[in-house]
C-alpha cells in the first residue's frame, strides 16, 4: 500500500501544485519583481532600483501613518477578540442549557462578507453617535478606530470561540479533577492547568486575528474608507489607494504590498514560535 502511495503520490499532488503555482507562487514572484521598476502594465515595465522603496518612506507620510494606526488596531483587537472568545467559549463548556443555540448565533457573524458588516455598522453606530453627541462616525478618528475595533470583534468573536471551545473538550477531566482534589482554586485551574492545556488553540487564534487585523480592507473601505482625512485608513487600504488611485506609482504600490508582507511574515513567525514554545502535550 505504502509503495503504491509512493508510486502515484506525483499524480495527486501535481494539480495542488500548479494551481498554488498559478494562483500564488508566479503572481508573488512577479510582484517583487514589479516592485523594482516604474510601471504601468506589466509589460512595459522599467526598472528603478529601490526607488520604490524609498518613496514608499520617504514621500509618503500616509504610508506611516497607516502603519501605525494598522499597528495599535491590531494589538486592541488581539487582546480584546482572544480574550472575549476565550471567556464566552469557558462559559459554553459548562453544560449551560442551549449552549449549542449560543455557539450557533456567536459564530453567524463570521459568515457575512465584510462590505455588508461595514455599511450595516456605519448605519448604526452612526445612528447612535447623532443620538448621543450629535456627530456622525467620521468625526473623528477615534470614533472610527473604536468602530472599526466593534466591527471586527462582532465577526470574529464567534469563530475563535469555536476553536478555544475545541481545545477546552479536550482537556483531560482528570487533570482537572486532581487539582480540585488538591485544594486548587478555580483561578489556579484556570491558570496552570486549563490555559497550558489550550495553548494549541490560543496560538492559532492569535495567528488568526494577528493576519485578519492586520489585512483588514473590506471592513476599513466600508466603514470609514480612511476618513476623516485618511487618519482611519489602515495598510492594505493604503496600498490599494496607491496602486490604482494614483498613476505612475504603481510600482511604488507594489513595494509597500512586498514591504506588508514580509513584515505580517514575520510578526506571525515571532507569535508563532513564542506561542508553541508554550504548548504542552496531552
Amino acid at each position: 500500500m505504502e509503495k503504491t502511495l509512493k508510486k502515484y503520490f506525483p499524480f495527486f499532488v501535481l494539480p495542488t501544485f500548479l494551481t498554488f503555482a498559478i494562483v500564488f507562487l508566479i503572481p508573488f514572484v512577479l510582484g517583487v519583481g514589479l516592485s523594482f521598476t516604474k510601471f504601468t502594465t506589466i509589460f512595459n515595465a522599467k526598472f528603478v532600483g529601490i526607488s520604490n522603496y524609498t518613496k514608499a518612506f520617504a514621500s509618503n507620510q500616509r504610508f506611516i501613518q497607516a502603519f501605525g494606526f494598522t499597528t495599535i488596531f491590531t494589538i486592541v483587537t488581539i487582546i480584546t477578540i482572544n480574550i472575549i472568545a476565550f471567556a464566552i467559549a469557558l462559559a459554553l463548556t459548562r453544560e449551560i442549557k442551549g449552549s449549542n443555540l449560543f455557539r450557533t448565533a456567536f459564530f453567524m457573524p463570521n459568515l457575512i462578507g465584510g462590505i455588508v458588516l461595514g455599511y450595516t455598522w456605519q448605519v448604526m453606530l452612526n445612528s447612535v453617535l447623532l443620538k448621543l453627541i450629535g456627530k456622525g462616525l467620521l468625526a473623528s478618528e477615534t470614533y472610527g478606530f473604536w468602530g472599526l475595533v466593534l466591527l471586527t470583534n462582532w465577526q470574529l468573536i464567534g469563530y475563535m470561540m469555536v476553536i478555544y471551545i475545541a481545545g477546552l473538550q479536550n482537556v483531560p477531566q482528570s487533570l482537572i479533577e486532581a487539582a480540585k482534589i488538591d485544594g486548587a482554586s478555580k483561578w489556579t485551574i484556570l491558570k496552570n492547568v486549563t490555559i497550558p492545556m489550550v495553548m494549541p488553540s490560543i496560538t492559532i487564534c492569535l495567528f488568526l486575528t494577528l493576519t485578519n487585523s492586520f489585512k483588514l480592507y473590506d471592513q476599513n473601505l466600508a466603514l470609514t474608507a480612511g476618513a476623516p482625512l485618511y487618519k482611519t485608513e489602515m495598510l492594505a487600504m493604503n496600498i490599494v489607494n496607491t496602486m490604482f488611485a494614483k498613476v505612475g506609482f504603481e510600482g511604488v504600490g507594489q513595494a509597500k504590498a512586498f514591504i506588508f508582507f514580509i513584515m505580517v511574515a514575520a510578526i506571525s513567525f515571532v507569535q508563532l514560535k513564542f506561542t508553541r514554545d508554550r504548548e504542552v502535550e496531552n
